[in-house]
Parts: C-alpha cells; structure tokens; sequence
C-alpha cells in the first residue's frame, strides 16, 4: 500500500492575531500540521510565541509584495517600494519586475533580512521557505531566491505545479489566468531550484481548494487525482517493495478568523482576503471529523517539513 505523507501548511501565519488564533485552532485539532510566518505581519511575534507554546512546525513565508520591508536599509528608499513607502503589490511586483525596475540585490537583501529575523523571533532558522502570493517562483527572483536558501541551508520549500488543475472548471476565468502563470513560473524554476540541492515535495495542492472552493470532497479529489497522476508517471523512486513506497503531498490552506480593521496586515492594515468569511471557510472544512477520518482510511499520515 502506497504510504502517503501530507503536510498541511496554515499560511500567513503572524498576519494578525485572529488568523494565529484560527491557525493555532486548526493545529490543536489535528487539522494543520506545518505553518508558514509572515515575519512582517503585525503579529508575527506573537505567532513565534504561540509556535513555541505549542511546538508547531514552522518555516518562512518570505514576503516581497504585501506591506513594508524588515530590512531597515529597504524601508525609505528602494526598488521593491512604491510611491506610498510599501511593497508594489502581489500583481504590483510582477507589473514592475516585468519592466525592469526591481534591484535583485535589494530582493536578496530582504529575503536574508527577513531569515534573519525569523531566526531572532523564533530561536532557530527556518526548515522550509516559500513566497507571499509565490512570488519565489517568479523570473529573476527565483534564482536570488535559491541562492538565499542555499547560504544558510534551508532544503525544503514549495513549487506550486498542482495536478489537475486545468480541470477545476469552478475557478473564474481571471483567478485561473493568474494561477497558470504561477504554475507555468513554477515549471520554469525546477531546474534552479534543483541546482541549487533544494528539494520540495511530491504533490502540491492548494489552488483548486481556496476559500469558498475548500470542501471536503475537493480536497479528497484533489489529493487522489494527483496520487493517480504522480504514480501513473512512474515518477516514484524504485524500492525493495511496492509497500515501502511514500508520496509527499503540501496542500496549501489560509484558515484563521477573518481580520478586523485597522487590525492586522504587513504594515498597511488587511486586505480583503484576510478579512473574507472565506477565511473561516477554510477553517471550519480543515477540521471535519470526515475529513480527518479520510486520511486515516486512505494511509495518510499528516507530518511537517522536519519529518521528510
């Protein structure tokens, strides 16, 4: 029997207190296993607490797109800023990258500013790294990116190709025409990444199951199509016997208490999503008993990055 290890990555971990609250509610239920900080969140101190409190897996969600720079030397005059002194936007920064006008040694800055800091808040540096809004995976960045996880030794991050996705005929027209360009990024930063010694897992999911789109079922689906899809490949390394073999699944989620202004944000208050009822959504799916009896059924066993 094919053994299947999922990590549950809560994002956004540190945005503000109610999405740590939703996130750390989700963990104590079993139903997140693994989180990503936001050390610029106005609560990202507060998250390293409660990750410690708690002993929940944590690693870096490098932001370069919401809010302000950690790095002091980025905060009044740089590149990655736009004419109100913060980041350029999640579509900001690639309208900007596309032209030419963000300084890679200003985003290799940063990102190490922000490891930095992820070291100081949380006593250790962080096991896995991956991109606000997949910003990682972009052209240029990727490869500042990767340097990055090299120097200090980070292995694991997240490259966002989810199977089945062109499928998922629920997902608007304009939010899949975004979502292609972050898988067809992703396809185009394997080869860096892989150069680099960077390993990420198996499966990712987490498109085709945001916000309202989470359900159980979706999520069922979505893992088994792409357990199918990957073993059909032949992708699975040879082993002994067919039962020693192991898939390594992340599926993405943004569960936590919607945000309530002027509380929250990376240093220019939340935006719609984190104050959406689709955060809670998220929430109260990830810890159905249905949904949890499933991975049980299925041999699935929920891990962090630490356990590959």
């Amino acid at each position: 029997m094919l053994q299947v290890k999922l990590i549950v990555t809560g994002d956004d971990f540190g945005y503000c207190p109610r999405r740590n609250q939703g996130i750390v509610d989700c963990f104590l239920a079993g139903a997140v296993s693994n989180v990503s900080l936001l050390v610029n969140g106005s609560a990202a101190a507060d998250a390293a607490k409660l990750a410690r409190r708690y002993n929940i897996p944590i690693g870096l969600h490098a932001n370069l797109s919401e809010g302000s720079p950690v790095c002091e030397v980025l905060k009044t005059n740089s590149s990655l800023l736009n004419q109100d002194g913060f980041f350029h936007g999640k579509m900001g920064f690639r309208t900007a990258l596309s032209k030419g006008l963000l300084n890679m040694s200003e985003v290799k800055q940063e990102l190490k500013a922000q490891v930095e800091l992820f070291h100081e808040l949380t006593g250790h540096l962080p096991p896995h790294m991956d991109g606000h809004q997949h910003i990682h995976v972009l052209p240029e960045v990727r490869h500042v990116f990767a340097e990055v996880l090299e120097e200090y030794g980070i292995k694991y991050t997240r490259v966002p190709i989810e199977p089945g996705l062109h499928n998922c005929d629920w997902i608007p027209p304009s939010l899949m025409d975004f979502y292609l360009g972050v898988e067809e990024d992703s396809f185009n930063t394997v080869d860096v990444f892989t150069r680099h010694g960077i390993r990420w897992p198996d499966i990712y999911i987490g498109l085709s199951t945001m916000g309202k789109n989470m359900s159980v079922s979706n999520i069922w689906s979505a893992i088994d199509t792409a357990i199918v899809e990957f073993t059909s490949k032949a992708s699975l390394p040879a082993q002994p016997t067919p039962q020693s073999r192991t898939v390594t699944i992340e599926l993405m989620v943004h569960p936590g208490y919607p945000s309530v202004p002027p509380v929250g944000g990376c240093g220019d208050g939340p935006d719609d999503f984190s104050q959406s009822w689709e955060r809670l959504h998220e929430l109260q799916t990830l810890i159905k008993p249905e949904l949890q009896s499933h991975y049980k059924t299925r041999n699935i066993q929920l891990c962090s990055f630490k356990d590959l």
